[in-house]
């Protein structure tokens, strides 16, 4: 393997990376490209392996020896401390992140972004370990032009809406909407993370992720996740293309959201990685303003892709409204526009994403397509009279 350099020219030294969270969704493509790509090693610490497996196994792969699964749930386990020193970065991916739980479970919410979070940050500082932690563009909570009566031109003015790091605030709805247990608890880690960095020195740096999309996203309701429970928007909208439903559009599918290929992203994390005197001490947004599209308008795009994709026939209600009482129950509440300023990312690491919306939502419904297809329609077949 060549030897990599950094954005200013520098050798890049392999380095050890404590990965919490790394079964996930993102860990998964995170660890991918770490291990195809750089000599890094990774200490992969997840309750769950599935996503990572075909990494770990056989002892023939190029990358054997320089990826460890650990199966920790950092909730309750003394070896977190002896993992964090191993290591020279930490990476916290670690959340409950599905917006069905803000409000059915706000306290397993608060107390996995919040208080589970604390003992990473406490070693890395106390240790002076690096860490790259993961919170949510959720922090931003509502746009200030959402509070404007509908017809103010100033509705219009980016000043309003578009979310910057450094100048926005982060509004949020009164305590009676649980769905703001999520955001709130994800800005205070970020406000301790940035106090330790402040008052111990800390070297951190802060990911605001926009709709990350892709293959191994979030997971189908009772073929490779739990039979109850609500997936986030994209993973609704594929289960219901998969088994031939309407999708439902909660409140008319009004809000509007922006979405970023998973590829692109995890290209923006590893220059977090491997460029530490541009990305300490910085919070970064890492999404793509230009995919943007109300939730509706996704229902409408993700209908035609999957059929060009299964070449199934388009249903003839493709989708049906809801209330948002209804689909996530009491206690709900949203944001009106999520749309990121990308000023910081781009002069720090000089990144962009590039991939279309269209394009990302192809990639990502073929592989569940493939995936997932067979075993959908087996669940549904209705047995036989012997």
């Amino acid at each position: 393997m060549a030897a990599r350099m950094d954005l200013d020219g520098r050798p890049i030294k392999p380095m050890t990376i404590c990965m919490i969270g790394a079964g996930g969704f993102i860990g998964s493509h995170l660890c991918e490209k770490l291990m195809a790509e750089t000599p890094h090693k990774v200490l992969a610490l997840d309750v769950y392996n599935d996503k990572i497996k075909r990494l770990l196994e056989p002892d023939s792969l190029p990358w054997a020896g320089r990826i460890e699964f650990h199966r920790i749930n950092i909730k309750h386990d003394s070896r977190l401390e002896g993992l964090v020193k191993m290591a020279d970065l930490t990476i916290n991916l670690a959340a409950i992140c599905t917006p069905a739980d803000y409000n059915t479970r706000p306290l397993d919410t608060i107390y996995s972004n919040f208080i589970d979070a604390l003992p990473v940050v406490k070693y890395c500082s106390e240790n002076s370990k690096r860490l790259i932690h993961f919170s949510t563009c959720e922090v931003y909570g509502k746009t200030i032009g959402s509070f404007l009566p509908k017809d103010s031109p100033l509705r219009k003015d980016p000043a309003y809406y578009v979310l910057k790091e450094d100048t926005s605030p982060c509004i949020f709805g009164s305590i009676e909407k649980q769905r703001w247990s999520y955001a709130c608890a994800k800005q205070l880690i970020e406000r301790l993370i940035y106090a330790e960095g402040a008052e111990s020195g800390l070297d951190f740096t802060i990911v605001r992720p926009f709709n990350w999309i892709g293959p191994r996203m979030d997971f189908i309701p009772g073929i490779d996740g739990p039979s109850e429970g609500v997936p986030r928007v994209l993973a609704c909208f594929s289960n219901n293309l998969l088994r031939r439903e309407p999708l439902k559009l909660v409140d008319g599918g009004q809000s509007q959201r922006t979405f970023v290929y998973i590829k692109d992203a995890i290209e923006a994390v590893l220059l977090m990685i491997e460029n530490p005197d541009r990305a300490n001490g910085h919070i970064f947004n890492v999404g793509n303003p230009n995919n943007e599209v109300t939730v509706r308008q996704l229902a409408e795009m993700m209908t035609q892709v999957y059929t060009k994709v299964s070449g199934e026939p388009m249903l003839q209600s493709p989708s049906i409204d809801v209330s948002s009482k209804e689909f996530y129950g009491e206690g709900y509440d949203d944001s009106d526009k999520r749309i990121p300023d990308m000023t910081i990312i781009n002069k720090q690491l000089g990144w962009n994403p590039k991939t279309s919306l269209w394009d990302l939502l192809e990639s990502t419904l073929t592989y569940q397509y493939r995936t997932y297809a067979e075993a959908i329609k087996k669940s549904m077949a209705k047995p036989t009279a012997s």
